[in-house]
């Protein structure tokens, strides 16, 4: 693949999570927030939403948070073979939650992500095609 390709296809990857109705935010290994999707903007809107961008995760959490981000961080960092773990259900929300390892071309650990499951049966009705401004 040619490095304009691969150019390219960042922004449909970029496309992809702007577009999940799921919260994305991606942190580096020093637990920096260096991306938040649309979605978690929105959800985590008053803790600050976007202004969140630039901060430290671990200044989100509590001190037993923390250590667990820390203690799933460092098992990504042990083989290139961990790269998600359950991390707890969200009752109210009806959502399993996940950390991912995210890895670069030669499988270097670079950061990681929450990744949100809702297990809630869709509302929407099929391939109905009504944009959010014609509702």
């Amino acid at each position: 693949m040619r490095k304009d390709d691969i150019m390219e296809l960042g922004a449909y990857f970029k496309s992809i999570i702007d577009q999940d109705r799921a919260a994305v935010v991606i942190c580096s290994l020093d637990h920096k927030i260096i991306y938040m999707n649309p979605a978690a903007a929105a959800n985590y809107h008053k803790y600050g939403g976007a202004e969140l961008l630039g901060k430290s995760l671990l200044d989100c959490h509590g001190a037993h948070s923390n250590e667990r981000i820390k203690e799933v961080v460092a098992w990504f960092a042990k083989s290139e073979e961990n790269n998600l773990i359950y991390t707890s259900h969200n009752e109210k929300q009806n959502k399993d939650v996940y950390m991912v390892a995210l890895r670069d071309a030669d499988k270097k650990l670079i950061g990681y992500y929450e990744k949100h499951e809702y297990r809630n049966k869709e509302n929407m009705e099929k391939y109905h095609m009504t944009s959010k401004s014609e509702v």
